[in-house]
């Protein structure tokens, strides 16, 4: 009650209080990061090997297994470790517990791998140690197509100049470009005439690197300037190159022309992307953390234009896989319901009450619990996604609760003909325990969600906190709030219904006689129920087991089925095959596709298609790059 007390007394503090709830709550929903689910806090550390040519037995055994062994030994709170060898690579993650140190992880991982190194086979590189955790996704994806660059251009133009400037945004990590062709200088050796001069490709080897060295050579002060001296020991194009002495025997100088061709090549394609059936590069854009995928994704498509300018204009970029559209669509439809929910409640209660003020009143602590909700969350840390919203709009038809209840009892008073101070201060006082253990029993249905583990902590949790939050809120605005606008704007009873007389009050007073009747029916249908307990209880259990055979036909998953506007296929045909073999097969499904067969037939496409190898699968996957026997295609509609 001394809270009713102080909220009576000092009415501008707590006037005060609201405002200061809705300023911060617009703060908080202006710069909470949004996202379609809540942040998932399992770090993860990758570490790549790489020896060229060792095969992926050799990487499993000899790099990877060692590796992993001492790993577990000497790096904390790992919670287990996943690998996948490749020829002449190898990866190496390591998952964490939620609450490991990170900075220690990472620190610990290094310093064990480096020291690895001088036990592992000669010729090991360093390894590439990268940290990121499960909300590390893609949400963006550029695809880089010319009609007349060269795939190599396309690679250089987006890893060279459109990387740098992406990398600013933050919250953003751009790995490197799927498809296209590095840039690498090739020799092209004779076996013929080098067998004829005496020479190897050791020797043509051991020329270029000792002729193409990097020396620094200081400066030179000459009169009153300072000249930078540099050599000529690098060459600086490829014909150059070409014209590097080998050899000189019997009186002749071999240059590296006479036995090879040097040129600007690049190495053989380890996967290639193609966009409606030419070939492109595909950049992914990761979110990093807790970033807000519709802030990450809007700045990119903000920065797109000016980068345009500055490409050749046979470059076309084209963003894919948009996931924004699918956060806002999720976000704009639990805004909808919960806004909804929040109409059909103030109906409800200015059916019932049958007063304008008391329903203003009501109305106002719904957005106000939901507001200082979301600044909680805020300050927590947590993002603005589904399972947030979805918890406040839960709580919206809670929210009421307390409100109606102490504005409810305030009318009752005020009915007894008592003035509206006393009719506060009573109502308060009858209410004030049970409303209080109404609230606590609600939040405590919620608790069970933080004693959970795993993923699913990280996705429930949000909600049970928006959830307990609007709660309390709800409670301490029906304790103060509410009866501070309850002194300004409500009135004795008699003087209300002389105020508010009209077509309102008669609609109300209708109303009322129309739900008595309604009433009157459900006692007597009760009364029945209850003479005839046996029928009831058999029909009741009845209606009970009937609804169990709907169980056979409901579906599970860990999240709702949402309709993209895509398919995504992934191909796998036999192990080992060539990359260039494995395009054809693609050649072929998308040759299909454009048939413009039914999404419904989409699992019998490769009955349609005749492809001549066996043991080939198609299933939903996302989306990469074409690899050797692997691929993924993604099918937009």
């Amino acid at each position: 009650m001394w809270i009713v007390q102080l909220a009576l007394r000092r009415p501008y503090t707590f006037i005060v209080m609201a405002l200061v709830i809705l300023l911060t709550g617009a703060y908080a929903l202006l710069t909470t990061a949004t996202d379609i689910f809540p942040t998932i806090r399992i770090p993860v550390v990758a570490v790549v090997w790489n020896y060229n040519g060792l095969p992926p037995q050799d990487m499993a055994d000899r790099v990877v297994s060692f590796s992993e062994r001492v790993a577990t030994t000497t790096v904390n709170d790992i919670e287990h470790v996943e690998s996948n060898s490749l020829n002449g690579i190898a990866v190496v993650k390591y998952y964490f517990q939620p609450r490991v140190n990170e900075d220690l992880a990472v620190a610990q991982i290094t310093s064990i791998s480096q020291t690895l190194l001088r036990q592992m086979p000669p010729g090991t590189f360093p390894p590439f140690i990268l940290a990121y955790n499960a909300s590390s996704v893609p949400v963006l994806q550029l695809a880089l197509a010319s009609a007349s660059l060269s795939q190599a251009q396309l690679f250089d133009l987006g890893n060279n100049f459109l990387r740098p400037p992406l990398s600013t945004i933050a919250g953003v990590s751009l790995p490197w470009p799927y498809g296209g062709t590095q840039r690498q200088v090739q020799v092209d050796l004779d076996p013929d005439k080098l067998r004829t001069l005496g020479l190897s490709a050791a020797d043509v080897s051991q020329a270029i690197v000792n002729q193409d060295q990097i020396i620094p050579a200081g400066t030179e002060k000459i009169d009153d300037l300072q000249y930078f001296i540099e050599l000529n020991a690098s060459p600086v194009g490829i014909d150059e190159l070409n014209r590097l002495p080998i050899k000189y025997a019997h009186g002749v100088l071999i240059r590296l022309a006479d036995v090879a061709h040097v040129r600007d090549g690049f190495p053989p394609q380890t996967n290639i992307v193609r966009m409606n059936g030419h070939r492109a590069v595909l950049m992914s854009v990761l979110k990093t953390g807790s970033a807000s995928t519709l802030n990450v994704v809007d700045r990119i498509r903000a920065m797109l234009p000016q980068l345009r300018k500055d490409m050749p204009p046979a470059l076309q970029i084209t963003p894919l896989g948009d996931q924004s559209v699918f956060v806002r669509a999720a976000i704009h439809g639990v805004v909808r319901e919960g806004v909804i929910a929040a109409l059909l409640t103030a109906a409800m209660i200015l059916l019932f009450l049958g007063s304008w003020r008391s329903t203003l009143i009501i109305a106002l602590s719904i957005p106000l619990s939901v507001l200082a909700s979301i600044v909680c969350l805020s300050l927590l840390g947590e993002t603005i996604n589904i399972m947030t919203l979805g918890g406040l709009a839960l709580a919206v038809g809670i929210l009421v609760d307390d409100a109606t209840v102490a504005i409810e009892n305030i009318n009752w008073h005020l009915e007894q003909g008592k003035p509206v101070h006393d009719a506060i201060l009573d109502g308060a006082h009858q209410i004030a325990v049970p409303a209080l253990v109404s609230t606590l029993c609600i939040c405590i249905v919620f608790v069970p969600m933080f004693l959970l583990g795993g993923v699913a902590r990280f996705l429930f949790v949000p909600m049970a906190e928006a959830v307990i939050f609007a709660m309390l809120a709800s409670y301490l605005l029906s304790r103060t709030l509410v009866p501070t606008l309850a002194q300004y704007w409500l009135r004795p009873h008699q003087e209300e219904i002389a105020t508010t007389r009209g077509w309102l009050q008669r609609y109300q007073l209708a109303f009322e006689h129309g739900f008595d009747r309604l009433r009157a029916r459900y006692q007597r249908a009760l009364q029945r129920a209850l003479q005839a307990r046996r029928r009831a209880l058999t029909l009741f259990t009845l209606l009970m087991l009937s609804s169990l055979l709907l169980l056979p036909s409901l579906g599970s998953d860990f999240f709702p089925a949402v309709d993209t506007g895509q398919i995504k296929l992934h191909l796998r045909a036999r192990t080992g095959l060539r990359i260039e073999q494995t395009a054809e097969l693609c050649d072929e499904v998308e040759a299909a596709v454009k048939k413009v067969i039914p999404a419904d037939q989409i699992d019998s496409l490769i009955d349609n298609i005749g492809l001549p190898y066996s043991g080939i699968n198609l299933s939903y996957s996302t989306s990469a790059p074409i690899g050797p026997g692997d691929a993924d295609i993604m099918i937009s509609l």
